[in-house]
């Protein structure tokens, strides 16, 4: 089945249009500056790139200049948008609602527009998407894919929060997680690469920009490091990760910062970008600490100890790990890393290897023949995952 998957942001669109059994990208690319003045990229493979102005004051036209060139005489790929079976829309928050993906009603609707509490910068995007894809293919059955769903399978004793009950049952406030998606696929994956025990403790280390981690048994979520929003867990490229509640009533007390400017520091410019100064891209903080930048050196060290922090919080709370893997920017292209990470674990049985370990970008085994525990890079695909999500609930 052919689906079109969209990510809205607030001044941006990706898209890939891809066949949902296989995976293969027909084509994708990149709506931005939404709003402002609007800039649209085209990518169909083995074909050179297209970069156009045209004017998106809102997403209504974003989707149009999609829909436009993807049926380009010379530009697209279909002779007709009837051919566009379905579309497939991430959406960032679920909360407790959405354990599943689901076909979009005004029911599915409401719900996430009631998510936007907990998902204030992403799920009116996210509806923005929708709704324009709505008005412009009222026909065309759509599908709503929740990065948090995955993670509904936690226990109660992972996804609580220490704090006065009645703000879980009054406010919904707890654990929900995010990166969902790539986790499911990249989870499944592994389990498959395990040859498909009947028991399986899987470790999925979603590593990039913004990072988390979901310990999964028989594919199924027992925890994971993100919390109410994105910013918990580990440090990230701009993120902070988890600290003390303390630092921001001191440093609001000391620099008169409202609650905005003070979550606008922890999202934005913490993580690696803050300790090491340079940049929240990792491979210029690897450039910079080959040259003996100290503060570079400490960012590595901060990421690397967190994350390792983590896995073996994880591997206790499962009882142990069968399979660790890497995904995403860092995670499928970072060989330092992933050694870095691995390097200390060897008491739980983990053995890289450091030839194998030589990879980028692909799917591949990076333990030792004789590790107990395997090792695994995964390029995460949320994109197939969305489209095959879509294509399941609309065949029936």
């Amino acid at each position: 089945m052919k689906i079109l998957v969209i990510n809205a942001g607030s001044s941006s669109l990706k898209y890939q249009f891809m066949e949902s059994e296989g995976g293969e990208v027909f084509a994708k690319g990149l709506c931005e500056r939404i709003g402002i003045d609007g800039r649209l990229t085209h990518k169909v493979p083995g074909r050179e790139n297209v970069v156009m102005d045209i004017p998106m004051p809102t997403h209504n036209e974003a989707i149009q200049a999609v829909l436009d060139i993807m049926v380009d005489p010379e530009k697209g790929v279909i002779a007709s948008t009837d051919e566009i079976a379905a579309v497939g829309h991430r959406v960032l928050h679920g909360g407790a609602a959405f354990t599943e993906s689901c076909i979009i009603d005004d029911a599915c609707i409401d719900a996430i527009k009631k998510c936007i509490p907990l998902g204030p910068l992403h799920n009116p995007a996210n509806l923005m998407g929708i709704e324009a894809c709505q008005k412009i293919m009222p026909k065309t059955p759509q599908v709503a894919v929740f990065d948090t769903a995955f993670h509904m399978t936690m226990p109660p004793k992972a996804y609580i929060y220490a704090i006065p009950y009645e703000y879980y049952e009054k406010d919904d406030v707890r654990r929900y997680g995010f990166h969902g998606t790539s986790h499911r696929y990249v989870s499944a994956r592994a389990i498959d690469m395990l040859g498909s025990p009947e028991h399986s403790r899987v470790i999925s280390c979603h590593l990039g920009n913004g990072s988390s981690l979901a310990a999964v048994v028989d594919g199924k979520v027992v925890d994971t490091s993100m919390g109410l929003g994105p910013l918990a867990g580990f440090p990230m490229g701009t993120r902070s990760g988890d600290i003390d509640a303390t630092i921001l009533e001191y440093l609001m007390g000391r620099y008169g910062y409202d609650i905005k400017e003070m979550l606008n520091i922890l999202n934005k410019k913490s993580g690696v970008l803050g300790i090491s100064g340079v940049s929240s891209d990792f491979r210029d903080i690897e450039a910079a600490a080959d040259e003996g930048n100290e503060r570079a050196k400490l960012a590595l060290e901060k990421f690397e100890y967190e994350v390792k922090k983590f896995i073996g919080a994880y591997a206790s709370a499962m009882g142990g790990v069968d399979a660790i893997l890497f995904t995403a920017g860092v995670g499928e292209n970072s060989a330092e890393m992933r050694a870095r990470i691995c390097k200390g674990l060897e008491y739980m049985g983990v053995k890289l290897d450091e030839e194998k370990n030589k990879v980028r970008g692909k799917e591949a085994v990076i333990s030792a023949d004789d590790s107990k525990v395997k090792i695994f890079v995964i390029p995460t695909n949320e994109e197939l995952m969305i489209a095959m999500d879509t294509a399941a609930l609309c065949g029936k």
